[in-house]
């Protein structure tokens, strides 16, 4: 039988940091282990036991996912105030420990996330944790036990003995009103007399409508013929096509600390055909380039595959609101 290996202070802090993530993010990748993936499902009924779920979202693990797209070490450096190199190293250290407990056939468990072990072929197995609920929307809503409705019996003696009362109908023979003879023989008539001078009406119409169009044209023509003039030295026609980069999502070429390096920089993307720009310093002082950006952090995250494995597998995702 395998163990519940407990996690250290440093790996329970980690484990919170994801927990914390997966609130805000669909895809919180954990460099050199896998990804965290978060799926919507809406509110649904169980009718066997009579229980009503809310919407919410439910957590899997996908270990194929390992590249490091800059979020997790982002939010370590940032919540404990240490720079991104570090809060890689801790990353890996994290991971590292991950991967000896399992191998030694232990079931690890990340608090509020799920339990990670080894099956029999020797792959990682991912239990997630079904009391949680990754939905911001949905925070608060729990399930609950309807009981079931029960018939009142005064109920079913009322519905039996409308059951066996028979229902009968006794039609009356009525006689027709002369009147109304006379009254639909006024209305045909009228509605002759409104025919005809509905047709009259929409013929004057059209009339002046035509006559109204005929005067509009032949201003139209006079305008034309004042204004037309020649230009006899036209300037050619100039077509700029400006790129659109917007998004929050960024692929990032480098930081450097002389910005003479960053300009450099620039300049040899642009001539391999990229768009890139200096988007300032960041918090360390550095000078940060980057080759795109992105609305969709999927579209981003493509790019940034793309780019490592062609160009600079150095490349990380910068996740940031810019001015």
């Amino acid at each position: 039988m395998k163990l519940k290996k407990k996690l250290s202070l440093l790996s329970m802090q980690l484990a919170t940091y994801i927990h914390d993530l997966l609130y805000r993010y669909e895809c919180v990748i954990i460099p050199g282990f896998g990804a965290f993936l978060t799926h919507y499902h809406s509110a649904h009924i169980d009718a066997e036991d009579q229980t009503f779920y809310p919407p919410g979202k439910t957590l899997a693990f996908n270990r194929q996912l390992q590249t490091n797209d800059g979020l997790f070490a982002n939010y370590v450096a940032s919540v404990e105030g240490c720079s991104y190199e570090t809060a890689l190293q801790k990353i890996r250290n994290f991971t590292g420990k991950l991967s000896l407990k399992l191998s030694e056939g232990e079931t690890v468990v990340l608090p509020k996330i799920g339990e990670f072990q080894l099956n029999t072929e020797g792959s990682v197995q991912f239990t997630p944790s079904v009391s949680e609920n990754y939905s911001a929307a949905s925070f608060g809503l729990s399930s609950f036990i309807s009981a079931q409705i029960s018939r009142d019996v005064h109920n079913k003696e009322v519905d039996v003995l409308l059951e066996k009362a028979p229902i009968s109908f006794s039609p009356e023979k009525r006689t027709a009103v002369p009147y109304l003879k006379y009254a639909a023989v006024g209305l045909i008539a009228i509605a002759l007399t409104g025919f005809g001078g509905m047709k009259w009406y929409e013929n004057e119409v059209q009339k002046y409508n035509f006559a109204e169009k005929q005067k509009a044209n032949t201003l139209v023509e006079n305008q034309i013929q004042e204004a037309t003039f020649v230009i006899t030295n036209p300037l050619p026609t100039l077509s700029l096509t400006l790129p659109k980069e917007t998004g929050k999502y960024h692929v990032v070429a480098g930081a450097f600390r002389i910005e003479e390096n960053a300009t450099k920089k620039i300049h040899q993307l642009t001539d391999k055909g990229y768009t890139p720009r200096l988007i300032g310093k960041n918090r360390y002082g550095l000078h940060q380039v980057i080759y795109s950006s992105h609305e969709q952090r999927l579209d981003a995250l493509r790019a940034l595959y793309t780019i490592q494995q062609t160009e600079n597998k150095d490349a990380w995702l910068l996740v940031q609101e810019l001015d």
